[in-house]
């Protein structure tokens, strides 16, 4: 009996992105393939330029590649509207950043419950859920606090939380112990791998840090926007 296929929940296939920079083209990702499976877990490698960012940018439909496609449950995005690629990143797609990218006027609360208004979820079913996933990641307690009140393992804790609030299948983090010291980046690492087994979300981890490479169970390596054998 042949077993039947199981789709993959990412498919990138022949993906070309360049830059235009200071009057000329930059080639960044050149021909990339890529398959990951729902409820994976992945770390993206590369030296700085290797083209990780724009590789999970292109994955979470933030931006589009010149050429080659990248299918999203299946579903193309490269043919999606400007308005339907909005809706899959703000409902089926979670997002951490180095930066963290907080809402600085806004307290912890209203940063994690802002995905799931924009979504327009109940109101009450909202804040409910931020609470909950705020205490999950050790923020209970923290709830008012804006970002400039918080540390940087603390607002990157907020940044999951907030990533998290629509329950989305993929996760893609992007150098998210980049700004910590050893110890916060260790703590934030520690908590990405609880949750991907807690809720069986794929995560997607672009780093250029063996620790935090040594913890997917699978690794890819980025040289020169080509996958390397």
């Amino acid at each position: 009996m042949i077993e039947p296929t199981v789709k993959p929940l990412v498919d990138a296939q022949g993906v070309v992105k360049s830059y235009q920079v200071a009057g000329r083209a930059v080639d960044v990702l050149r021909g990339v393939a890529l398959q990951i499976q729902a409820g994976e877990f992945l770390a993206l490698r590369g030296a700085s330029g290797a083209g990780k960012s724009t590789l999970l940018h292109l994955l979470g439909g933030l931006d589009r590649a010149d050429a080659g496609t990248v299918y999203f449950e299946d579903v193309d995005l490269m043919r999606l509207s400007d308005r339907d690629l909005a809706t899959v990143r703000n409902r089926r797609v979670g997002f951490v950043f180095q930066a963290y990218h907080l809402l600085p006027d806004l307290t912890a609360l209203e940063n994690v419950c802002f995905p799931a208004r924009m979504a327009r979820r109940p109101v009450d079913e909202t804040e409910a859920l931020a609470r909950s996933l705020l205490t999950r990641v050790g923020l209970g307690e923290r709830l008012s606090h804006r970002p400039t009140q918080l540390s940087g393992g603390e607002q990157q804790r907020v940044a999951i939380a907030r990533s998290l609030v629509n329950d989305p299948p993929l996760l893609l983090a992007d150098e998210p112990t980049g700004n910590l010291d050893s110890r916060a980046g260790d703590d934030i690492i520690n908590l990405l791998c609880e949750l991907q087994r807690e809720r069986g979300m794929t995560l997607v981890i672009a780093t250029h840090d063996d620790r935090v490479a040594f913890r997917a169970p699978r690794t890819i390596h980025l040289v020169d926007g080509r996958i390397a054998p």
